[in-house]
């Protein structure tokens, strides 16, 4: 059985239910890769939604406005590819100096 869903209106793939069963590690690769939806349906009528988990995350928890702007400005000055450690060591200075005011 291939694995060629098809496409719905908004873009996400649709499968039967049968299909998704078969090959739903193939289906659960292709929607994390591709970034897609996949609607699962049962005898032609939609009955579930696969969703990748960074699409689901967005949807249950969107990210606040404050939140990204704060990602935007730190992309600007650089200092989105800080790692933890880094990012530990620059806020101990930061404490450290301001007990010392």
């Amino acid at each position: 059985m291939a694995t060629t869903p098809t496409s719905g209106k908004n873009g996400a793939l649709v499968v039967s239910a049968l299909r998704a069963r078969v090959n739903f590690g193939k289906l659960l690769r292709r929607v994390d890769e591709e970034r897609r939806s996949l609607i699962i349906e049962k005898r032609g009528s939609p009955k579930a939604v696969l969703l990748s988990i960074r699409d689901y995350v967005r949807l249950a928890a969107p990210e606040p406005e404050v939140l990204r702007v704060i990602g935007e400005e730190a992309e600007r000055n650089g200092t989105s590819t800080l790692t933890a450690r880094q990012i530990e060591r620059l806020i101990k200075t930061s404490r450290s100096q301001m007990r010392k005011r």
